[in-house]
């Protein structure tokens, strides 16, 4: 009898032992918030960027001013919107530095090397990864939209 309530008494530990250990080693879901820096437009069916854990996600963003204008030529729009990205990136805790992969959509393949010049001024060493395509129309007939994703070593 004392053997059988010994045995017991210690399968019974080892089992919530067994399943403390699993219910820590499960990981938690990451959390995730919005990112809308202040001037943002508001009323958006979307944000800005998202943060999730440790990755953020920024939208896809036009080049334009502080009142939603599109800026004159793509030398400006894309200036424009790399800084929107910027904020976004800023409002994360990041830096341009923390860019991975950036997408670049462009209406006309031909303003390529111009949108390149201003490009590479935002990104420090190693550059993000890179995708640009022309695409048939854009948004508000805009010469460039640009999206990227961003993350933060643990």
């Amino acid at each position: 009898m004392k053997r059988t309530m010994m045995t017991m008494a210690i399968a019974t530990v080892a089992a919530a032992a067994i399943g403390f250990a699993t219910a820590r080693s499960k990981p938690s879901a990451p959390q995730v918030r919005a990112i809308n820096p202040p001037g943002s437009p508001e009323g958006l069916p979307f944000s800005n960027g998202i943060l999730v854990g440790n990755t953020l996600y920024v939208a896809g963003t036009e080049g334009t001013d502080a009142h939603g204008k599109l800026e004159p030529g793509i030398e400006a729009q894309t200036r424009a919107a790399l800084e929107q990205i910027r904020k976004v990136v800023e409002g994360g805790g990041m830096t341009m530095g923390n860019a991975v992969a950036v997408n670049v959509y462009l209406a006309d393949i031909n303003d390529f090397g111009k949108m390149n010049t201003v490009y590479k001024t935002f990104f420090p060493d190693p550059k993000p990864t890179r995708t640009t395509v022309q695409v048939a129309r854009l948004v508000n007939d805009a010469k460039i939209e640009i999206s990227a994703i961003a993350v933060k070593p643990r």
